[in-house]
């Protein structure tokens, strides 16, 4: 699930610079926007069920979350500053740059979990925060509060499943409904990508800042919770049982995630996609999906995770206690 959810993620971004000019394009991207980022936390939010604040936990949190943010929010800046031209870019570890979101965001949700875990209708109360933080434009952007707050439901709804849940969605009645309901999707995407701004999807601003009513905000937000749970499901639906030769990719998708961002960034920064504008066309988007499925299946290989450990994985035993370190 995690590694099909990655490359969900990373072929979106690739498809955001090819996909000006092509309405199917745009639609294909509206529909997997809607349940792509949802899907992924839904899932990170399952496998933080066991978070309680333990020192052992703690650790983890740290060295796997907060320090990979640090670094890659540093990285980031000083990839857009030097490669991108743009020389004014400030490192702050306020203002998460392009998908280091996530990694706050994780941070935040997972301190909580034990918050949600304690009340009796967890999942109505993060509800009722998102549709509030989808009418307050005064949140701000600090930390990507507004993302927190808007997409913290399927979080909460993570950390609710049980392993029956899931084996309930991939029955063969769930499989054929799906179907239907996905081509749905794209029929209605089809009609929407010209009339509905992308930022409804990004969840990352209010209603008033999107130049719409307030009381909209409360409707979408609501209406993309519905949308994403149903295509979630779809998706989930089909995701393999057994075992494959990509299943253990997904223990490597921090690496996948945090890094095909240089690679789409790069190649708009060196003008890749305006030299050659073919990749807007039907074929382009053939290729550029390619590609962007290929580096991070590569990114995500036990050989890159090792690499990569001093930064998504460090020890770090010298800044804790020693209780912290024992599992």
């Amino acid at each position: 699930m995690k590694y099909l959810a990655i490359v969900l993620v990373a072929v979106a971004h690739a498809w955001e610079p090819v996909m000006d000019g092509s309405r199917t394009t745009r639609a294909l991207y509206m529909v997997v926007y809607t349940f792509h980022m949802p899907a992924f936390i839904l899932i990170s939010g399952y496998f933080s069920r066991s978070f309680d604040m333990s020192p052992a936990k703690v650790k983890r949190l740290v060295t796997g979350v907060a320090v990979p943010y640090v670094l890659f929010e540093t990285a980031y800046s000083l990839f857009k500053r030097y490669a991108g031209g743009a020389d004014d870019t400030p490192i702050t570890l306020l203002d998460p740059l392009f998908l280091t979101w996530f990694l706050i965001a994780l941070f935040i949700w997972r301190v909580t979990t034990p918050l949600w875990q304690s009340l009796r209708h967890p999942l109505a109360v993060a509800l009722t925060i998102a549709v509030l933080a989808s009418v307050t434009p005064g949140i701000g952007d600090d930390l990507d509060l507004q993302r927190v707050l808007q997409l913290l439901p399927f979080f909460v709804l993570g950390l609710l499943l049980k392993p029956e849940h899931f084996r309930m969605v991939r029955r063969r009645e769930v499989r054929l409904l799906s179907l239907p309901l996905l081509a749905g999707a794209l029929l209605f995407a089809y009609w929407a990508a010209p009339r509905m701004q992308l930022g409804w999807f990004y969840r990352s601003n209010s209603a008033q800042e999107l130049g719409a009513p307030w009381w909209s905000g409360a409707v979408m937000s609501l209406a993309m919770f519905g949308c994403a749970l149903v295509l979630t499901i779809c998706f989930l639906a089909w995701v393999p049982r057994r075992h494959l030769w990509f299943t253990a990719l997904g223990a490597g998708t921090i690496c996948g995630y945090l890094l095909h961002g240089f690679l789409v960034k790069g190649a708009g920064y060196f003008g890749l996609f305006d030299r050659y504008e073919w990749l807007s066309g039907p074929a382009g988007l053939v290729v550029v999906s390619l590609v962007a499925a290929v580096a991070v299946t590569a990114l995500c290989t036990p050989p890159v995770r090792r690499a990569l450990r001093f930064a998504t994985e460090p020890d770090m035993n010298w800044a804790f206690r020693r209780g912290a370190t024992e599992r």
